[in-house]
């Protein structure tokens, strides 16, 4: 069992390049025990992006706070708190924060992705 908040594991920033104001944490992974899932939690900051990526296993998004976009099958779609979204296997994707304050997203990826 693990309960936390998830600003208590220290984030991975990522800001340069084609991120941009991106902190990453793992907050649920393989060395909790978990099998099946890693549970990360994104802090997107204002104005900034994820990378434009594609991989071969799919996502779930959940969004806790802030306006942002996410692009997938061609087209952008707005997203903010409550919203959640899926990312099928393969498809081209990024978020990005519209907003001006962070944009805070929760995402389930398989086990067989990276966690970071």
């Amino acid at each position: 069992m693990k309960v936390i908040h998830y600003t208590e594991v220290e984030p991975t920033i990522f800001s340069g390049g084609a991120a941009q104001g991106v902190a990453a944490r793992v907050v649920i992974g393989k060395e909790d025990g978990a099998e099946n899932f890693c549970m990360r939690v994104f802090e997107i900051a204002a104005g900034g992006n994820t990378p434009m990526h594609s991989h071969d296993w799919e996502h779930e998004m959940f969004y806790h706070s802030g306006k942002g976009e996410v692009y997938c099958s061609g087209k952008w779609y707005p997203v903010e708190a409550g919203r959640v979204a899926l990312i099928p296997a393969n498809e081209e994707h990024q978020i990005r924060n519209i907003g001006d304050e962070p944009l805070v997203l929760a995402c389930l990826v398989p086990s067989k992705a990276p966690e970071l």
